[in-house]
């Protein structure tokens, strides 16, 4: 009980301690591009209401799932084939260096010449900056499995699917859950910056819009939806990777209390 009492102590006293630092820092502001923290929660209820939320926030979440959700299922199944035959990995290394190092949001107007400036354009942005962490780190997990593991797995006769899901992707899974959380955060920043560009709702639109409105207050109760967003996501993925590694945790947790 003491532990998990702690861990919400822990994550609830710094984001406390900012709010306040931003509460007395704009107290007595009267800069018309940085208002009063009580001005901007004064006026996020009347914003954020129920149809704003459906018609803004909810395609933009499902923005971000679709990309996201396509990242990693490319990450794992192309990051596992390079991974495991060192011949692919030589041949495939100077092309993943190469596209690696363009920037996504670089790509968002090539992407416009082929997608269209429909949903399908913002989900292929999300997709291409979020497949690279996910990829990499599936590559390394693969390529450091047990080698004494792998043997033993082959003595007894453990082949291709059985062996892919209780050892390759099980070893892996560790690495493979750190890049998940890397495309995370940039998918949220990929899915800003693609509904930026010739879009019709969304987040990005909505903030964008009121910036060139001047409606300042509104600009700020966006960004603090933005950031109340990627707090949520992060909690959902701490969850779901509790879960799913269990058995990491686990062993880690016995390691430390060895003598």
């Amino acid at each position: 009980m003491r532990g998990p009492l702690l861990r919400l102590v822990f994550a609830v006293a710094l984001p406390a301690l900012l709010v306040a630092v931003w509460w007395v820092a704009s107290a007595g502001s009267t800069d018309v591009y940085w208002p009063p923290l009580r001005t901007i929660l004064e006026a996020f209820p009347h914003v954020w209401t129920a149809e704003r939320l459906r018609s803004d926030v909810l395609p933009s979440v499902l923005r971000l799932t679709g990309g996201y959700a396509l990242a990693a299922v490319a990450g794992v199944a192309l990051g596992t084939v390079i991974g495991s035959y060192r011949r692919v990995r030589a041949v495939c290394e100077p092309v993943l260096e190469f596209l690696r190092a363009v920037p996504p949001p670089v790509l968002v107007p090539v992407i416009m010449l082929f997608a269209g400036i429909g949903d399908t354009m913002k989900v292929t942005v999300i997709a291409a900056g979020c497949v690279w962490p996910v990829l990499l780190n599936t590559v390394e997990g693969v390529r450091a499995v047990d080698p004494v593991m792998a043997e033993t797995a082959r003595s007894y006769g453990i082949t291709g699917v059985a062996r892919l899901r209780n050892l390759v992707l099980r070893s892996a899974s560790p690495q493979i859950f750190a890049g998940l959380r890397q495309a995370l955060s940039l998918g949220i920043i990929l899915m800003v910056i693609s509904e930026m560009f010739a879009a019709s709702n969304g987040l990005g639109f909505t903030i964008v819009q009121f910036q060139r409105g001047f409606a300042i207050p509104d600009m700020w109760t966006g960004i603090l939806v933005l950031g109340l967003l990627g707090f949520l996501l992060s909690v959902v993925f701490q969850w779901v990777e509790r879960r799913a590694l269990g058995w990491y945790h686990g062993l880690r947790a016995s390691v430390r209390r060895s003598p």
